[in-house]
C-alpha cells in the first residue's frame, strides 16, 4: 500500500512539472498582453513534431532538440502575434480576452488543419535508446525520461525567473504588466514588449512539446487536451504567476495520481475538473495569485 502510493505520489509529481511547464507559456502570454491564447495547445503539438521529424531524420537526441523547437516556436509565435493577435492588442481587457479568445479557436482549428494535412492522424513518439531506464530507490521507481523531464521544467523555470528579475528586458516586461502607460511614458516600446512576451510563451510551448512527445504520443487532434491542462493549472496556480503555475501544475498532478491510486483512473480528468472548480469559487485569484490578477 505505502509503496503503491509513493510510487504514484512521485509519477503524479514527475507528471505535474510537464503540466506546469506547458501551462508556463501561456501564463506568461496571459500575464502580460492579457490574450487569452487557446491555441496554445497546438503550439506544443507543432514543438512536439519539431523534435519528432528532428530524432526520426537526423538522429537527433529529443531533448538536445530543445533549442530547435525553442527557435521555430518563437519565430512562429511571432508571426502570429502580428499577423494575427495585435490586431486585439489595443481594446479594452474585457474585450481584449474575448476577442482573442474568438480569434485562438478559430487559430486551434486551422492549425490542426494543418498538422493534419502535412503529418496525417497517425500517432507519433519518440523513443530514444535510454527510454526505458530507471532506477530504483527507498522501492520507489524513477524512469530517467521523466526525471530528465522534470529537470528541463525546473530549469526554465529558474531561468525564466531569473529573466524576468534581472535583466533590463524583463524588468521592461514587468513594467508593462504593473502599468503599460506609464512604462511607455518611460521610453518602453511595449508593443515590441508584448510581441517579444507572446514569443517567448510560444518558444515554451516547444518546449513543453518535446517533452510531451518524448513521454507520451502526439497528433494533431492533441492540442484542446493540453490547452484545458494549461488553463487548469494557470487558474489553480494563479493568472500571471510563473512560479504560481509551475506549483499549480504539481498540484494537478499529485491530484490525478492520487485519484487514480485511491477511486479509478477513469476519474482523474474529473478530479482535476473538481479542484479547477473548487478553485475558482473559493479562491479566484489562484492559489498563489493576488486579487489584482
Amino acid at each position: 500500500m505505502f509503496e503503491g502510493l509513493s510510487q504514484n505520489l512521485v509519477f503524479g509529481i514527475l507528471v505535474g512539472s510537464l503540466y506546469g511547464l506547458a501551462a508556463m507559456g501561456l501564463s506568461m502570454i496571459f500575464g502580460v498582453t492579457k490574450l487569452l491564447n487557446v491555441a496554445h495547445g497546438e503550439l506544443i503539438m507543432f514543438g512536439g513534431y519539431a523534435c519528432f521529424w528532428a530524432f526520426s531524420l537526423l538522429d537527433i537526441d529529443p531533448f538536445l532538440t530543445i533549442p530547435l523547437a525553442m527557435l521555430a516556436l518563437f519565430l512562429i509565435g511571432a508571426v502570429l502575434y502580428s499577423l494575427v493577435f495585435s490586431r486585439t492588442i489595443k481594446l479594452p481587457d474585457e474585450s481584449k480576452v474575448k476577442n482573442s479568445l474568438l480569434v485562438a479557436f478559430g487559430l486551434s482549428v486551422i492549425l490542426q488543419n494543418l498538422a493534419l494535412r502535412f503529418w496525417t492522424a497517425d500517432e507519433r513518439g519518440v523513443t530514444p535508446a535510454y527510454y526505458q531506464t530507471s532506477f530504483t530507490a527507498l522501492e520507489v521507481r524513477f524512469p530517467l525520461v521523466r526525471l530528465a523531464s522534470f529537470a528541463v521544467a525546473l530549469i526554465f523555470l529558474i531561468a525564466l525567473r531569473l529573466f524576468l528579475k534581472n535583466t533590463y528586458t524583463g524588468k521592461a516586461i514587468r513594467a508593462t504588466v504593473q502599468n503599460w502607460e506609464a512604462a511607455s511614458l518611460m521610453g518602453i516600446d511595449i508593443h515590441k514588449v508584448y510581441l517579444l512576451s507572446f514569443s517567448i510563451g510560444a518558444a515554451l510551448a516547444g518546449v513543453a512539446g518535446t517533452l510531451v512527445v518524448t513521454n507520451y504520443s502526439i497528433q494533431p487532434a492533441m492540442g484542446l487536451g493540453w490547452t484545458m491542462k494549461a488553463l487548469i493549472v494557470m487558474v489553480l496556480g494563479g493568472l500571471g504567476s510563473i512560479p504560481g503555475t509551475f506549483i499549480g501544475g504539481l498540484i494537478l498532478g499529485v491530484t490525478e495520481s492520487a485519484t487514480s491510486f485511491f477511486i479509478n483512473s477513469n476519474y482523474r480528468e474529473v478530479a482535476g475538473l473538481i479542484l479547477f472548480v473548487l478553485v475558482l469559487i473559493f479562491r479566484p485569484q489562484g492559489l498563489f495569485g493576488t486579487k489584482e490578477s
